[in-house]
């Protein structure tokens, strides 16, 4: 057929922008936490530098991997999903261009401004309020973009893929609005408009929800599209998936307490968080069954193909997380777990086993269809980055939990006198060897990231702009 691409054509060039830049970014963000967890082994990687610390490093490898990684993940599958399944156009190639350029800024400006330590001192929102101001302008119109395409669909249907990317976007934007009002008091300093505990409970009711609906909300939103797709039969029950919508996005907004158990917080609060974060297992655990028995009569296909492997390998661990998450949340089994390292494990079970896992099995279907190609350059890179991603996730998440329930029961050891048996030193050594372990699985996920980076550059250079441009129009006129 011709290359010549009607008006109707899909906008792939920003989806290839933002799909190209989360590899981009995951290596950087992953080589991040290698070298952060490579110092907690050998602490002289610190260099003695203020901008080199653990302190100052740690954020932005949060920031990168999930805003940087998974932000550029999320952008670019919505602006997928949503075009193929409202059968249109995104409504603005500018603002859509105008929001990748835009997420990009805010990165750059974080990987400047954290070392530096200009920092507002919030878990997942260090960023100070010109780059915060950026980023909201960024998301609302990517709200714009997204509602509006959905405005000017040409099927009548709304795909329950779109409704969970929807949340996502609302969600997001209040939380960030909201939780970054303050008072500047210099360019790159400012205080928060809340004060002591409430700025704690406003604090997790945002750090909780970025996890809640940026992390697991947009996500679902590519599992309801890419499983399906990938396993190329019908989601195994639509009528569950918008029970599961609406369950989850009802509970979710009120897990945020949890992080605040033996604080300052008021009881009812926390016993409130803790009653939600149970009661949350239901509707999470309902998406997961709901992607897993999607393969009914397709599992044999996982033999032969590793992109449906990642994504179904993401839902056994978003399974695994939300389950535990509503256990930790217990106020008993909190008292163990909190401030040690199981908590440190519990993220990375999400952040590596189900957001990392999705998205790369989600890059990975769609870079061919992007560039004109039929398949990725090599099958069995993928199944090399499969096992390595794996194999690390299982390394990660194993020794934090050896070493968080080791550091609990060290800390709330007490002798006959009332003294504590252990001085925080000795459950420091105590926790060497799982540090070790734990730099070596991520090692493992993070060298998995360049041999995706090869197999992506070897797809795309043996594509041409007229194979790719014409991509567009051969995916219009396949979904009409």
């Amino acid at each position: 057929m011709s290359t010549a691409i009607s008006p109707t054509a899909y906008n792939y060039k920003v989806v290839r922008q933002f799909a190209i830049m989360t590899v981009v970014w995951g290596i950087l963000g992953m080589g991040l936490g290698v070298f952060i967890a490579s110092q907690l082994v050998w602490p002289e990687l610190n260099f003695g530098l203020a901008w080199t610390s653990f302190g100052r490093l740690r954020p932005l490898h949060t920031n990168l991997v999930i805003f940087a990684f998974g932000g550029c993940a999320l952008f670019a599958t919505s602006y997928y999903v949503v075009q193929r399944t409202c059968q249109t156009r995104l409504i603005s190639d500018s603002l859509a261009a105008f929001t990748f350029w835009g997420w990009q800024a805010v990165i750059v400006g974080a990987i400047v401004t954290l070392p530096m330590g200009f920092t507002t001192t919030k878990e997942y929102a260090e960023l100070e309020w010109p780059l915060a101001i950026l980023l909201a302008i960024v998301w609302v119109t990517y709200g714009l973009v997204f509602f509006g395409t959905i405005v000017k669909r040409k099927t009548k249907h709304i795909y329950v893929g779109n409704w969970f990317y929807g949340a996502f976007i609302v969600v997001t934007a209040m939380l960030h609005i909201v939780n970054h009002a303050s008072l500047p008091v210099s360019f790159f300093k400012s205080y928060s408009a809340y004060s002591g505990a409430t700025d704690a409970m406003i604090q997790w009711w945002y750090g909780h929800n970025a996890v809640g609906f940026f992390l697991t909300t947009g996500f679902l939103g590519m599992m309801y599209y890419f499983v399906p797709k990938q396993a190329e039969r019908p989601i195994y029950s639509y009528r569950l998936s918008i029970v599961h919508f609406w369950a989850l996005i009802t509970l979710y907004i009120w897990a945020g307490p949890h992080h605040l158990h033996y604080t300052a917080l008021p009881d009812w609060a926390q016993s409130l968080g803790m009653a939600m974060s149970i009661i949350l297992l239901a509707p999470s655990w309902g998406g997961m069954i709901n992607g897993m028995m999607t393969l009914s009569g397709a599992w044999h296909k996982l033999r032969t193909d590793p992109i449906l492997r990642f994504l179904v390998v993401s839902l056994a661990f978003y399974g695994m997380s939300t389950f535990e998450g509503p256990m930790m949340a217990i106020k008993t089994v909190n008292s163990l777990s909190h401030y040690t390292d199981w908590t440190i494990g519990h993220v990375h079970a999400g952040a590596l086993g189900w957001v990392a896992m999705i998205s790369i099995g989600a890059i990975y279907h769609m870079i061919p269809k992007l560039f004109g190609r039929t398949q990725m350059h090599s099958v069995g890179l993928i199944n090399t980055h499969f096992w390595l991603a794996t194999i690390g996730t299982v390394l990660y998440i194993a020794s934090m939990w050896v070493n968080g329930i080791t550091q609990g029961l060290m800390w709330r050891a007490i002798n006959d006198d009332g003294t504590l048996t252990y001085s925080f030193v000795e459950a420091l050594q105590a926790s060497h060897p799982g540090f070790i372990v734990r730099a070596l699985g991520g090692a493992f996920f993070a060298s998995g990231m360049l041999f995706m980076a090869y197999n992506v550059w070897r797809t795309v250079r043996a594509s041409n702009p007229a194979e790719a441009k014409a991509a567009e129009q051969i995916a219009v006129v396949g979904a009409h």
